[in-house]
């Protein structure tokens, strides 16, 4: 047994985020028993990669003076991340038995949202006065903290950023040289309330490894590492995905039922409603399938191609719209573009379709019938692909909430009356 304890201490120093995968697929109870075996050193390692509600479990289960210990091992935005899963009363208690400084800290982060600059940040960051002198400012950073320092952020004395200093430069120069003469003042700084979409944006335009964060009064206050945007823009594209189908954002594998029901019960009565309408367009039109059974037959291949060609455009749309890649300008451009691709992709298509019945049903006029339809409801998912996510940003709305429950009731609604309806018109034709 000492042996396995000896090995598993050996594996956590050598390979932390190995080791705290392993213990993520555990009770969180067995994960207890595993680090109170461990030294603190390597408590910190492991709950640090800890998926964060398994660390708040953890915190939850141990007795209070063990969570504080636990707490304060960790960088202070693991930390709030973790927080943020507790209950407000427990999540109180660890702050207050915290460091004044520390708990500070701590519930600075927490106030900020999760979707922000503030939410993003790591508060630790090393800096050095523009005032001082090159040796000076090389003795300050052999005292920091060891951390990854992809850029060197310089402030005055009261904390405001005034530039960034390239390593190179720093160690290349003369000792007595002032750190203000060497420092770059062209930098950029996200403001602590920026949302997380414009910051990822900002990191990707400008391929910066990290942004710093900074106050009303321009005071440094953290700094985005790359590690991290990376991070939030997987959450973000997760979070737009189940926005898109009319999931809460914030709705995680083992949330409570009480708050998936919450989240998505108004999005399936709005669904309702949609499906509501899609079987109201084919009562109107009731007396011309029992003329004709073959068209129920037909029905889901018109909606359902529609379905996935106006899916193909909203997805390359919302795209472009995370990404800016669609300007005030080019809305008219990406529209015309999708109406184009949906009537050459539904030519093609139509044919293949329409050939098929005809081998079915050996009857040209059901071929022409099914393949106007699809011609039409591929156009029109189309535009509708395109313009729905455009439209409710245009309306200040997101462009990700509930697009693709707005989309399917387009392309069934049209689908469903283009076929029906050209089904009327050649009724004759098609029962002769």
């Amino acid at each position: 047994m000492k042996s396995l304890e000896s090995l598993f201490r050996r594996f956590a120093e050598e390979h932390p985020r190995d080791a705290a995968q392993a213990l993520d697929e555990l009770e969180v109870q067995e994960v207890a028993k595993i680090l109170n075996k461990l030294p603190s050193r390597l408590n910190g390692l492991l709950m640090e990669r800890l998926v964060p509600s398994k660390a708040a479990a953890l915190l939850d289960l141990v007795d209070s003076s063990r969570a504080t210990e636990l707490l304060a091992s960790l960088p202070p935005r693991q930390a709030s991340l973790i927080l943020q899963y507790l209950e407000e009363d427990k999540r109180e208690a660890l702050l207050s038995s915290l460091s004044d400084s520390m708990g500070r800290q701590l519930r600075e982060l927490t106030e900020y949202p999760q979707d922000t600059a503030g939410g993003m940040m790591e508060p630790r960051v090393t800096f050095i006065y523009s005032d001082l002198l090159v040796q000076a400012a090389i003795n300050v950073l052999r005292k920091a903290p060891r951390q990854t320092l992809y850029y060197l952020y310089v402030t005055d004395r009261e904390g405001r950023l005034a530039g960034v200093l390239n390593m190179r430069n720093l160690l290349l120069a003369s000792p007595r040289d002032s750190i203000e003469s060497l420092m770059s003042r062209q930098i950029l700084s996200v403001p602590v309330n920026m949302p997380r979409e414009d910051v990822l944006t900002l990191l990707r335009r400008h391929r910066f490894l990290a942004l710093p964060v900074v106050d009303d009064e321009n005071r440094l206050i953290g700094v985005i590492k790359h590690d991290e945007a990376l991070v939030a823009s997987q959450i973000e594209a997760f979070e737009n995905m189940q926005k898109m189908v009319g999931a809460g954002e914030d709705e995680r594998a083992l949330s409570p039922v009480s708050t998936v029901i919450k989240r998505r019960l108004p999005w399936l009565y709005v669904n309702l409603v949609t499906a509501f309408a899609a079987a109201a367009v084919v009562g109107i039109f009731e007396g011309v399938i029992q003329k004709l059974t073959a068209l129920a037959v037909l029905l889901p291949i018109v909606s359902g191609q529609g379905g996935n060609t106006g899916a193909q455009a909203l997805a390359v749309v919302m795209r472009g719209i995370a990404l800016r890649e669609i300007l005030s300008g080019a809305a008219k451009r990406v529209i015309m573009k999708e109406v184009l691709a949906g009537l050459l992709n539904g030519i093609s298509v139509a044919v293949v379709t329409a050939a098929a019945v005809w081998v079915w049903s050996r009857s040209f006029w059901l071929s022409l019938v099914i393949g106007l339809a699809m011609v039409v409801n591929m156009v029109v998912a189309g535009l509708s692909g395109a313009a729905i996510p455009m439209i409710l940003k245009a309306l200040r709305r997101d462009p990700a909430q509930s697009s693709s429950i707005f989309l399917t009731t387009v392309t069934d609604v049209v689908g469903f009356a283009a076929f029906l309806g050209f089904a009327a018109i050649f009724m004759p034709l098609l029962t002769g």
